[in-house]
């Protein structure tokens, strides 16, 4: 009998789909049933006044068609709006499911402890007068959260929101005015203002809901929450978040990298660009601004970005609707020159490009069109066109395999019927896999064939521009996801010595700084150190105090070297004359020597001034100067940075952000996207500089940063890169003083969860074969697919309870590229030969609470019947209690009587459905 473990139908689906799967067993996301599906509400602060927040939320929710039952509580009065008003929650007939406050913020910490004490744990607070409002406000949310951790079953939404609505239900707790049509699209937002706006907006053009929800301060229930609620509900098919902040980056971006590939997310960031931006201490610092920090996150976890508010439901509706563009090459046919090339213009401005046609499809367009067509894309098929030349254009240009999206433009001009028009596109759109957007121009005549354009689920837009900016917004999504899921290579990267000694001896060297206050910044000496540890090539500088010293050590290295200056106080030494390039002899050292202690002295008198170092001068020939860096960010902590580096690196801002820890792929798609990639592969009879050794740079910096919560900021610039490899000819780290002595959880200070080195584990099986245990990783695929081919059919049906189709990268990037937060899956690999061979695998997948987790394993047939099975899930349960989590659960069918036997060796209750033959095990963890 095959040794297996099937996964439940919660986790199957999960792995058909991909999102974070909540079995039967698990409890309600989060705990938030209660808001979206409540059976009774409390209305507390009720008022008789019907244009208050409360009199607004009562008439909504009476008017609306809610099916349950409101309490208005307010000691003052004996009813509301005819409705029997009490005076406190104790005096209420049955326990609600569901509170509203919409009292002074004052008197809201005091409701919320009363709502625990009566068994509510759900609570919306439309109250506002909290942060927003200054020191008071930010006092009386911290009294709120005090109470929220008391009663510790309580999820509080807001405050200063506008409440929820939900459709489908009829349910609308808010006191915006409206009930948009139920739909599948949720919309998520801190802002009540915008929600209205959006509401009213999203009515009149009959845009869909699943769940409208406004979040307001995200006291407790947050983005990253909603989304792992959302996302597990079968009526939302696509999320739309409008943000002002982030609170929890690793909790977001972990909710959101669950679901981006199947729930498509779509995000607005407002306040781009705040006016309140720090001083940085580094080109870093100064280069990875706060916007350019999240629109790396997005996409690092996949979300699509919109730049304007008005785009956002055109994008979410493309994406939702399943037909994502394979590339950015979009065929444009028209009924008019001229929007035709407004659309192009836009499309290359978007970093898009026009489908080049093939020469049977031109030859087919000059069979089907009038000898006076364009002849090439934009197809304009004339003013004079019918629907069906337009129709006929669209139909052959759909199929060429150089076309990954169509973008028909129509104008209102005598000869054309957009309402026929219309009808003809709606029906090529039922049959194609490929995208088909629409701009009908103009006024009343082209409303009628929007209309049916609309109703078809075709998008329709009223310029080419908009359409343009929905399709590259749709390209962007898909590249993304695909960058996400591409394998990488396997590059090795040892250190020259013991990252946990050098650690012990960070702290000490960061100390013979000598720096008082928040930060130290390091020297270049010291800072090169460290990089040398981790294996990043160095020049290295020598110190000299003194003109006559600084001669002496330029002619121990030998020239032509480089003089700069030595100061605690100078990050930037070329804005004040502190760097001397090409010195070739002992005449040019002096009289730098003295120029740039001249210089330094008039540019930044109060700089403390110990002395200069000198390094030998690499030419750079034929070679690229790079910035690589880290930056700690508030909200999102270490990110990476590299782009084009030298003196003009702040000016170009040719940059690109990463998130710690980066792989081989995520380290050259940020190479990739830079505006210098092509100096870097070889440009115009330039040599191309060693990108592997470039890529391997950055995974070792990636280390760094995962190691030392202590950097706030980083600088390498230059690092020079070339043919014949790399080097760091300057550095500078910058580390915040109040840490060095502090402990912290281990890579709290990433928002992304590093590879999970500490469950790597050796161990031997009773016939003393040597077993690897370790995480799997998404370098890992192939021999995934081998374990899964060493497998029988028998095996796999049990497994996967269906004759699984694992012989592709799409399907196995959801079993190797996991979250490490949520889920681990720890292979059992030997050495067979020269190779590694995984001979088994066990899967743990936690719920977004961290409370429950399911548990599953495959053996590999010839490996089964070795004890194997039994090591492993041992091992994998010792994982899940260093989690912490409560209760592990797991099924399996009645006929699988040895993986029974493991678990009632274990403890586990055991309970058997006779109607299935499925098998349910749960244990206890604390």
């Amino acid at each position: 009998m095959s040794f297996y473990l099937q996964l439940n139908k919660g986790i199957f689906e999960y792995y058909k789909s991909k999102p974070i799967f909540i079995s039967n067993s698990f409890m309600s996301v989060h705990k938030l049933d209660s808001f979206f599906n409540p059976k009774r509400i409390a209305l507390i602060g009720a008022s008789i006044n019907p244009n208050s927040v409360s009199g607004k939320v009562l008439s909504n929710l009476v008017g609306g068609g809610f099916r349950g039952v409101v309490y208005p509580v307010n000691p003052k009065f004996e009813a509301v709006l005819g409705i029997q008003c009490y005076p406190d929650l104790k005096s209420l007939p049955k326990t609600p499911d569901l509170a509203v406050i919409c009292t002074a913020a004052e008197q809201v910490p005091e409701y919320i402890d009363k709502c625990g004490e009566s068994g509510i744990f759900n609570v919306i607070i439309m109250s506002a007068g909290f942060k927003e409002a200054g020191e008071e406000g930010i006092k009386l949310e911290q009294q709120i959260k005090e109470y929220i951790k008391k009663h510790n079953d309580m999820r509080v939404m807001g405050p200063n929101c506008l409440g929820l609505i939900v459709p489908s239900l009829n349910l609308n707790v808010s006191f915006a005015s409206g009930m948009p049509k139920s739909g599948n699209i949720a919309f998520i937002s801190q802002s009540g203002a915008l929600c209205t706006s959006v509401l009213d907006w999203a009515i009149e053009k009959k845009i869909g809901f699943s769940y409208f929800t406004s979040i307001g301060n995200s006291l407790d229930v947050d983005f990253s929450d909603l989304i792992d609620f959302f996302g597990e509900d079968d009526k939302t098919k696509s999320i739309v978040l409008y943000v002002e902040s982030i609170s929890q980056a690793r909790k977001f971006m972990t909710a959101a990298r669950s679901f981006a590939r199947s729930k498509p997310i779509v995000a607005y960031k407002a306040g781009r660009f705040p006016e309140s931006a720090k001083v940085a201490a580094s080109h870093t610092g100064a280069m990875a601004a706060e916007d350019a920090i999240y629109d790396a996150a997005f996409k690092r976890v996949g979300i699509a970005r919109v730049f304007d508010i008005g785009d956002i439901f055109d994008c979410t509706e493309l994406i939702g609707r399943g037909k994502i563009p394979k590339g950015p090459k979009l065929c444009i046919v028209t009924n008019a020159g001229g929007p035709g090339v407004m659309a192009t213009d836009s499309l290359i401005e978007h970093d898009g490009e026009l489908s080049e046609l093939s020469e049977e499809t031109i030859a087919q367009l000059n069979a089907n069109l009038p000898a006076y067509w364009s002849k090439a894309n934009p197809v304009d098929v004339l003013g004079d066109a019918n629907s069906k030349r337009i129709s006929k254009a669209v139909q052959i240009v759909l199929p060429d395999k150089g076309v990954d999206a169509v973008l028909i433009i129509l104008t209102p001009q005598a000869m054309t019927n957009p309402t026929a028009t219309a009808k003809e596109i709606a029906k090529l759109a039922v049959d194609t896999k490929k995208p088909i957007l629409t701009a009908w121009l103009g006024g009343e005549r082209m409303r009628e064939g929007m209309q049916i354009l609309s109703d078809a689920g075709v998008p329709v837009y009223q310029t080419p521009e908009q359409a343009v900016r929905s399709f590259m917004t749709l390209v962007s999504y898909s590249r993304n996801l695909s960058s996400l899921y591409e394998t990488p290579k396997e590059i090795p990267v040892e250190f020259p010595i013991d990252r946990s000694k050098l650690k012990k001896d960070f702290t000490k060297l960061c100390r013979q700084e000598n720096a008082e206050g928040d930060t130290v910044i390091l020297s270049e000496s010291i800072s090169k150190t460290i990089l040398d540890a981790y294996g990043i090539p160095v020049s290295n500088p020598v110190f000299a105090n003194s003109e006559k010293e600084a001669i002496a050590v330029s002619n121990k290295t030998g020239y032509p070297v480089v003089m700069k200056i030595h100061s605690p106080d100078i990050t930037h030494k070329t804005d004040v004359g502190g760097v001397e390039l090409n010195l070739q002899d002992d005449e040019m050292v002096s009289s730098a020597y003295k120029r740039m202690m001249n210089n330094v002295k008039t540019k930044q008198p109060d700089a403390v001034i110990e002395g200069v170092t000198i390094q030998q001068m690499v030419k750079k020939k034929d070679g690229v100067e790079m910035i690589l860096g880290i930056k700690k960010d508030s909200t999102f902590g270490t990110v990476i940075l590299t782009g084009m580096g030298g003196t003009g690196a702040e000016l170009f801002k040719d940059r690109t952000i990463g998130f710690p820890p980066l792989n081989e792929r995520l380290a050259y798609q940020m190479l990739e996207s830079l505006k210098i990639f092509p100096l870097l592969k070889g440009y115009r009879g330039k040599p191309p500089v060693k990108i592997d050794k470039l890529i391997e740079i950055l995974i070792r910096l990636s280390y760094l940063a995962a190691d030392y919560p202590e950097i706030i900021e980083l600088d390498i610039n230059p690092l020079l890169i070339s043919q014949s490899g790399a080097i760091a000819l300057d550095a500078r780290i910058v580390v915040d003083s109040a840490m060095l002595n502090k402990s912290a959880r281990p890579y709290e200070h990433l928002a992304m969860k590093p590879y999970p080195e500490e469950y790597i584990k050796e161990t031997k099986l009773p016939d003393g074969t040597e077993v690897l245990f370790r995480p799997i990783k998404p370098e890992d695929e192939p021999l995934w697919m081998e374990l899964l081919a060493s497998c029988s059919r028998e095996s796999i049906y049990s497994r996967f309870r269906y004759f699984f189709q694992w012989q592709s990268h799409e399907v196995a990037t959801r079993y190797c590229y996991i979250d490490y937060d949520r889920e681990i899956a720890i292979v059992a690999e030997i050495k067979d030969g020269d190779k590694r061979k995984l001979i088994g695998v066990g899967r743990l997948i936690a719920d977004p609470d961290h409370e429950t987790v399911e548990y599953a394993i495959l053996i590999s047939d010839s490996w089964q019947n070795r004890d194997i099975g039994g090591i492993l899930t041992d091992y994998c349960f010792e994982i899940a209690k260093h989690w912490g989590l409560k209760k592990i659960v797991a099924q399996t069918t009645s006929d699988n009587q040895r993986m029974i036997a493991v678990f009632q060796k274990r403890g586990f209750e055991i309970e058997v459905d006779p109607s299935s033959s499925m098998v349910d095990v749960v244990k206890p963890l604390l």
